[in-house]
């Protein structure tokens, strides 16, 4: 046995401490090592968040301090109750501290969250990095996300409060009650950013029966009953306390008044005056073919000022808005299929392969990059939106030509999410939705509940864009499309890869050979 001595443990404890690198130094080189892991582990997304980044910069540089629309007059002015009070919250947050071009750059912080958030909900779903990575890609790199972002709209705010309240819901495999209720409340509160948002109570009250654990008693649907219940409720309660707040300020019960009859526009454009019978005071508000596409659609037959809906007489003894409602019932009553027809041609254009202008919507080039800065005559001109910026803490709006050139370029160039991608997604969603349905002994509980997560996510997708489409079109109103449809689609092929899985184990189940404790039990023995 080798005695010899090492050397003094004094000095092996200071060779020790000369080899060990400082504590700082040695932290950072640690930090460093997991976060390259991480991005090798994680590489697709980290390629397709960079780009991202990089159009979201060229925003900023190519229109500054942000690009103004027709709507944003609604928020930057005095508000006139014409829309919900939500998005003028941020922008009263923001303007005092950097002024409009700080509300672009948190409107484009707000996308790459969204992307962010979706990714590491679908990671933790079980969905495939690769997969995820391309779910969440449409919202980095589409277009007309990028040019809404740059915008002073309250679209991306919307989606963002959407992102927050569906990670809520379905962070865990399985939420209890205080999850529930916070994701409510979250989309509750996003309608008081745009109406529509009041649709998404129908697929939160649907998830929250279908979490539901369900033990054999007769209590089951008491108990989901009371879920659902509880999640209308959450949804519910920031309505109500706005509308309460809103009639203590202004008399009227309601979100906000965006003028009278918004249905009259789908049902004028839908209409066939021929065969139409209507009172001789509404005669005139149905529109011909020419004067509807003269007119732009459902869009110009409710806002041009030239629209009969806005020209007609009001007989005396009524109003515009009731004679307008008399009006769209009595479409509503007799050509109901026409209307629906109407919505449907509308519904489609999203999953069209290309992106083409027509009269019978809004003109798409709202929605797209210009390289000079976009005005609207003769009612939105740059004078009027320069003074607009400079009394919201904005300089001069300017665009940089060169930068929007390439922004431009890149958008019409096939720089968004193509429709067929949609419909896939719409059909991947649709099919791990229904893959939860129909119970199978090997169909583990966390496969069930993944499908209960594509139901949401589809769902709320659907009501959504429907919830939309049946006012009128417009490709602004689409843009929910770009973070739940592929969510939905990502989520429902895993959904599906996992339902698959679990027949074919059921099968390789039924197909092995019968062990020694199979035979016994056949032949009722013990094996003793």
């Amino acid at each position: 046995m080798d005695r010899t001595p090492g050397p003094p443990k004094a000095g092996r404890d200071q060779a020790e401490e000369r080899a060990r690198p400082p504590g700082r130094l040695w932290r950072a080189t640690r930090t460093a090592r997991t976060a390259c892991a991480t991005a090798r582990a994680h590489w697709m997304f980290a390629l397709v968040c960079t780009a991202g980044l990089a159009l979201r910069v060229l925003a900023e540089l190519a229109y500054r301090p942000a690009l103004l629309y027709i709507d944003s007059v609604k928020y930057l002015a005095a508000p006139d109750g014409s829309e919900p009070e939500g998005y003028r919250i941020l922008l009263r947050l923001l303007d005092p501290l950097g002024g409009l071009g700080l509300v672009a750059a948190v409107q484009h912080g707000f996308g790459l969250a969204m992307a962010g958030a979706g990714y590491a909900l679908l990671i933790r779903r079980r969905v495939p990095r690769w997969l995820a990575a391309l779910a969440v890609a449409p919202v980095l790199l589409d277009a007309y996300q990028l040019q809404l972002e740059q915008t002073i709209m309250p679209d991306v705010a919307f989606e963002t409060m959407i992102t927050a309240g569906l990670v809520l819901l379905l962070w865990r495999r399985r939420p209890g009650l205080p999850l529930v209720a916070a994701g409510a409340l979250v989309l509750g509160a996003a309608t008081a950013v745009r109406e529509i948002g009041a649709v998404l109570v129908v697929p939160v009250m649907i998830f929250a029966v279908l979490i539901v654990p369900s033990p054999l008693t007769s209590r089951r649907w008491r108990r989901r009953t009371g879920w659902a219940a509880l999640a209308g409720a959450c949804f519910a309660l920031p309505l109500l306390g706005y509308v309460a707040v809103t009639y203590g300020v202004t008399g009227h019960l309601r979100l906000a008044g965006n003028g009278p009859s918004p249905e009259y526009g789908r049902t004028a454009a839908a209409a066939d005056c021929a065969t139409l019978k209507l009172p001789a005071d509404e005669r005139a508000l149905c529109p011909s073919p020419a004067l509807t596409l003269r007119l732009g659609g459902v869009d110009g037959l409710l806002h041009n000022p030239q629209s009969p809906g806005l020209t007609v007489p009001v007989p005396a003894g009524t109003t515009r808005e009731q004679l307008l409602d008399s009006f769209s019932v009595a479409v509503l009553r007799q050509q109901p299929l026409r209307v629906v027809a109407a919505i449907a041609r509308d519904a489609v254009r999203l999953f069209a392969l290309t992106r083409d202008g027509s009269p019978e919507i809004t003109a798409m080039s709202r929605w797209q990059f210009q390289t000079f800065y976009p005005t609207y005559p003769p009612g939105f001109t740059m004078t009027v939106f320069t003074q607009l910026a400079h009394q919201n803490g904005g300089g001069d709006l300017v665009a940089v030509e060169p930068i929007a050139a390439v922004l431009r370029g890149y958008q019409l160039d096939g720089g968004y999410t193509p429709g067929p991608v949609y419909a896939l997604a719409l059909a991947a969603g649709l099919s791990g939705s229904l893959s939860g349905l129909r119970r199978h002994r090997s169909f583990r509980a966390v496969d069930k509940e993944l499908a209960a997560a594509c139901t949401l996510v589809t769902l709320s997708a659907v009501v959504l864009l429907a919830g939309s489409d049946a006012f009128g079109f417009s490709w602004r109103y689409q843009l929910p499309a770009v973070i739940l449809l592929p969510l939905a689609g990502a989520l429902g092929c895993t959904a599906v890869a996992a339902r698959i899985a679990a027949a074919r184990n059921s099968q390789a189940a039924g197909k092995a050979p019968a062990g020694p404790t199979a035979a016994r039990t056949a032949t009722g023995g013990t094996g003793r």
